[in-house]
């Protein structure tokens, strides 16, 4: 018989009455019960302080704290992994729904990998199916080649369960990267990651969302020297990170040099080389993925010049 070792999962809360409790209720009603559920909320001004009194009240795994002061989502989640004590971590969004199954499944096929993350299904803020899976706009990445996440992520944070021992390499996380998108590429640095095909979360999308990944916001204009600089910046907090790696590390250079430049061949042919591992995740045709590698040949003061 399979044991069950004491799982973790960690949740952040902010303002998320509307759709609490059923992800509450899904996550109580696990089929994997050595549970302990911290929920760190962020200082919401709605009735989540009260309805996650109630849950902790009901159920002793429930261990819920209150901010003093807003962290935001991505410290916020800091602090709740470094609060769990459990073997496995898993991280729980405020507004999903989990398939009862979610966790035990993970957490036996996790094996010698660090990481394990799962297919979702989107739904609407009713919770009904919009016909699409993240598998549907992403690629699904399993192994140890930390180069796969230096542009996209396929690694959802409500998707992923990871060992402990995974968290001595996290802290602190960046404030210009994504907290699952970190997971993903340290988990690849120091290790593999998997995944399980099936669709074991339902992934609500609403416009109050702090993800919007079928972009069910208005659209936002996009500044193209903010965007060259944010991808540049991001670039570079990969390539400081441990244990060095020296593609990141020169990926990161003539990233940084394209805002100096009119023509980045350099970049360019650094890309086209490597693009199966750079574009895998995106779920693009061959000649998608040819043109989006096009737009790193012109560098920022020609694009600025052409304006």
């Amino acid at each position: 018989m399979f044991s069950q070792p004491l799982l973790s999962i960690a949740m952040c809360t902010y303002n998320g009455a509307a759709y609490l409790k059923q992800q509450l209720d899904s996550i109580v009603t696990q089929t994997w019960k050595n549970l302990e559920i911290v929920i760190i909320d962020d200082c919401s001004t709605d009735s989540t302080p009260e309805i996650l009194h109630q849950y902790a009240v009901a159920d002793s795994r429930i261990i819920v704290h209150q901010n003093a002061a807003n962290l935001g989502f991505v410290k916020n989640f800091e602090k709740a992994i470094q609060l769990c004590r459990g073997e496995f971590i898993a991280l729980a969004d405020q507004d999903d729904i989990w398939d009862m199954n979610k966790i035990e499944l993970q957490a036996k096929a996790l094996g010698d990998n660090l990481l394990i993350y799962h297919d979702s299904e989107f739904v609407d803020e009713h919770g009904q199916a919009l016909n699409r899976n993240m598998s549907d706009i992403r690629n699904f990445y399993r192994g140890k080649d930390n180069r796969h996440f230096i542009l996209e992520n396929c690694v959802s944070g409500h998707s992923c369960l990871f060992k402990k021992e995974l968290v001595q390499h996290l802290f602190p996380f960046p404030d210009n990267v994504f907290h699952d998108w970190w997971l993903a590429y340290i988990a690849a640095s120091y290790g593999t990651i998997d995944f399980l095909p099936g669709r074991l979360v339902k992934y609500r999308q609403h416009t109050q969302a702090s993800t919007d990944i079928l972009r069910a916001g208005p659209s936002k204009k996009r500044d193209i020297l903010t965007h060259i600089q944010k991808e540049s910046d991001r670039v570079h907090t990969f390539a400081s990170a441990v244990p060095y790696n020296q593609d990141v590390a020169r990926f990161s250079q003539l990233l940084s040099s394209r805002l100096h430049q009119y023509f980045c061949f350099s970049l360019f042919l650094f890309m086209l080389r490597r693009k199966k591992i750079l574009l895998f995740i995106q779920r693009k045709s061959p000649i998608s993925k040819f043109n989006f590698l096009l737009k790193y040949l012109w560098g920022y003061k020609l694009k600025e010049l052409l304006r």
